[in-house]
């Protein structure tokens, strides 16, 4: 009987260990994985996200002058879709780990094309792609999770944040658009439906032929009469031409057309712009 008894406590405390073995807990730094549309694709970013915990970070928990992974667990991978420039370097579209070395004055950014490792184990300096030089920026107040985002994110660039505790360390990320985009354009021009809208916007925000950019947008709302945001970036380019009277006119009409789809983001866009017209 005894016997038994033992058996059975046994089997119970045997269940109880496999019972814990299966237990989850949260993660002790979590995994971010974050897209950024940039240029003509995109960067795709994934990473671990140590906390602060009170502790004192870079110089200490993070020694200076040492390789770091840049996270936590597995290095943070970057993943460009289509080249770009990094800091100036090459960086040819394709999939690379984030390695840095932390210093007081000056950040070393690493893009390691050995994306199979765990932590800095293993890190070597000829799987380097490139290596580049960074200022850090001190903050006011500290940031608790670690955290890499994408910021002044335009047409041609956009800027990597690193940021933990008080530090932030940004890294400029640019690519050449442009010239596919003119000869997109100038291509599409050429077809039966021409873009004559999308192609006005660009030259527009880009600084480029306003003159171009004006015969453009007048053939799109001449096609599209009662497309509110076509006549708001008509307006926009007879105020960035100097034809402030022209440019009321459009926003004014612009707005009704707003107001009657009920699109009053667009009406508070118009009435911005009408304002700014009457300043100059």
């Amino acid at each position: 009987m005894k016997k038994i008894i033992f058996i059975c406590i046994g089997l119970i405390n045997m269940a109880g260990i496999a019972h814990a073995q299966t237990l989850r807990l949260p993660a002790a730094s979590t995994t971010q994985s974050v897209q950024q549309d940039f240029g003509l694709s995109s960067i795709k970013l994934t990473y671990s996200r140590p906390n602060v915990k009170g502790r004192k970070i870079f110089g200490t928990l993070i020694p200076f002058g040492q390789v770091w992974r840049t996270g936590a667990n597995a290095p943070s991978k970057l993943t460009f879709g289509d080249d770009v420039m990094l800091e100036g370097k090459l960086v040819p579209a394709g999939e690379y780990a984030l390695y840095s070395i932390p210093d007081k004055d000056a950040w070393t950014i690493i893009l390691s094309k050995n994306t199979k490792l765990w932590g800095a184990m293993g890190y070597q300096e000829s799987d380097d792609l490139l290596r580049v030089s960074v200022k850090p920026i001190a903050l006011n107040k500290s940031v608790e999770s670690f955290s890499i985002g994408f910021e002044q994110v335009m047409a041609n660039s956009c800027e990597m944040q690193l940021m933990w505790d008080k530090t932030l360390v940004p890294v400029k990320i640019t690519t050449d658009v442009d010239a596919k985009i003119m000869a997109g354009i100038d291509a599409a021009m050429q077809g039966a439906s021409k873009p004559f809208y999308q192609a006005a916007n660009y030259y527009f925000d880009t600084n480029k032929d306003l003159n171009k950019a004006y015969e453009w947008i007048q053939e799109a709302t001449s096609a599209n009469p009662k497309a509110y945001w076509m006549e708001h970036l008509k307006a926009k380019i007879q105020l960035k031409m100097g034809l402030k009277a022209e440019a009321i006119e459009t926003a004014k009409r612009s707005s009704a057309l707003a107001e009657a789809e009920k699109n009053q983001d667009y009406v508070v866009l118009n009435q911005q712009l009408i304002a700014e017209a009457q300043k100059k």
